[in-house]
């Protein structure tokens, strides 16, 4: 069960509105194909409310409905209603799994607190709802008050709830605890259905959902991207993937999805995954030791099962300070690029110089160092002559530009939001629709070297995507908007550069 929408949405500053709700879940059960997803708590908003009857509305028609859950509370009818109002099907209602939180927050015994839960149960099954429970703090609760978790499960073994859900509330569980616990309650209550619903606040989530998969659990939650409140959730690519590959088990998501997904859900929440991120991570799939890449090369030696192929992704090769021949021949290859012996020597020398001085090289660059080195000119199909950039406070910035495109002087000005993109808007009207398409910025990031200074080089890393495939480029100056045009120049020169070439 994929929760990213309901407990995802518990992540600090996190807030998905309606649109982006429904487009996160309509990719999570139609591309991903999650079995169960869990999209909101019922009685948030009427922005909420809006948006998960939007989604049962879609779901309805693919015939999908039965698998969106909604966090409901023992309220008797107003959560069961909420839920209907929105045309839902299955209510997860959050109950106290532990003695301290009925006592000490309910102010309740168990037995009064198991009347309320019942009581709710009824209701929500008399009007045609699935019901699901969640025992909150359940760890604490197993670990403080056995006693109590093992009564209270008792009590609603007949109360027509279909799972009981086991949440690690707190992230306080170490996965030999895990296994202890939940091989102790399926063994005592065999007929049920339990969760689990891992917290990574030790940065075990993905270990104790293996181990809990060990014991015979027959359901597993997890977030995109590991939201959720304070440390997150579960990763829910990480957990899919240990599950097929450690524990042979059948798993029915697509993993070609899981980058794609987890781009989707980092834009709608601003919250951006580190690159080194398991499975859907920038670098991933990228080796920069020289050392790895020769023994790619001779043999695969370097290589598991997590190939990137297997996720809808591509290796690359980094090119730095730690680059190696091989690391530079990987990446020559790629391009059908040939270069000689002593060449190849010229131009690693070079990168690995670059990589000293800190400087990002991008396999885009590649191309621009070769012809530096062999001092061609297939790259200058666009040189900038002269700019002009005019900036002022609540003011549209203005570009005046002179530029060589193949040899041919031409000029252009114009205004935009800011000085770089009024320097796009400049060259638009120079590369005009449809002998040249532009392509789409989707990543513009700006750096400086540690411990820089006010006066130090601005590097500008920007994406492009260019059709069915994505250009890096990068430009470097004292000036922040000039490190942009820079990387922008080399992106059309690549572009110009192949439609010479075709």
């Amino acid at each position: 069960m994929d929760t990213t929408l309901r407990d995802g949405e518990q992540t600090q500053s996190v807030s998905f509105p309606p649109t982006e709700k429904v487009s996160i879940a309509k990719a999570l059960l139609q591309k991903l194909k999650i079995d169960r997803l869990e999209v909101a708590s019922a009685r948030v908003s009427d922005g909420e409310k809006e948006a998960v009857k939007k989604l049962n509305d879609w779901a309805r028609t693919e015939g999908l409905v039965d698998r969106i859950e909604v966090l409901g509370f023992v309220d008797h009818t107003l959560s069961v209603d909420w839920i209907k109002d929105t045309g839902g099907q299955v209510l997860n209602l959050l109950a106290k799994g532990s003695l301290k939180h009925c006592a000490e927050q309910l102010r309740k015994s168990l037995q009064q607190h198991v009347a309320d839960i019942k009581q709710t149960v009824a209701y929500a099954i008399s009007q045609g709802l699935t019901v699901n429970i969640y025992l909150e703090d359940w760890s604490n609760g197993y670990k403080d008050s056995p006693e109590y978790v093992y009564d209270m499960v008792t009590m609603l073994q007949d109360a027509g709830i279909e799972h009981f859900m086991l949440p690690d509330t707190l992230g306080v569980m170490s996965p030999d605890e895990v296994f202890d616990s939940l091989s102790d309650m399926i063994a005592r209550f065999p007929a049920t259905k339990f969760d689990f619903h891992p917290h990574n606040d030790y940065g075990l989530a993905t270990a104790n959902a293996m181990f809990a998969a060990k014991a015979g659990i027959s359901s597993i939650h997890c977030t995109v991207n590991c939201l959720g409140e304070r440390a997150g959730n579960a990763s829910l690519a990480e957990v899919a993937v240990v599950l097929k590959d450690k524990l042979g088990m059948q798993v029915e998501i697509d993993e070609s999805q899981f980058h794609h997904i987890s781009q989707l859900v980092e834009n709608f929440s601003g919250k951006r995954i580190a690159d080194n991120t398991p499975i859907v991570g920038a670098d991933v799939f990228t080796q920069t030791s020289g050392i790895h890449a020769d023994g790619d090369k001779k043999g695969g030696l370097y290589m598991s099962a997590l190939t990137p192929e297997r996720f809808d992704r591509l290796r690359s090769y980094a090119l730095g300070k730690m680059s190696g021949k091989a690391s530079l021949a990987k990446n020559l290859e790629a391009m059908d690029i040939e270069l000689t012996v002593e060449q190849q020597k010229r131009l690693l020398d070079r990168i690995v110089k670059l990589g000293d001085q800190k400087e990002t090289i991008t396999p885009e660059d590649l191309p621009f160092l070769v012809a530096d080195l062999l001092e061609r000119k297939d790259y200058s199909h666009v040189e900038l002559l002269n700019c002009s950039i005019t900036s002022g406070l609540d003011l549209e910035s203005v570009v005046s530009i002179r530029v060589s495109i193949n040899g041919e002087i031409k000029k252009s000005s114009a205004s935009g939001n800011g000085g770089f993109d009024a320097f796009i808007s400049a060259m638009k009207k120079l590369l005009i629709e449809p002998e040249f398409d532009f392509p789409e910025l989707v990543d513009f990031q700006l750096r400086i070297p540690p411990g820089g200074q006010t006066s130090a080089f601005t590097e500008c890393v920007v994406t492009w995507q260019d059709g069915d495939r994505q250009i890096r480029t990068r430009g470097v100056n004292t000036n922040q908007v000039l490190a942009g045009i820079g990387a922008t120049l080399r992106m059309l020169n690549i572009k110009l550069h192949a439609k010479d070439q075709h």
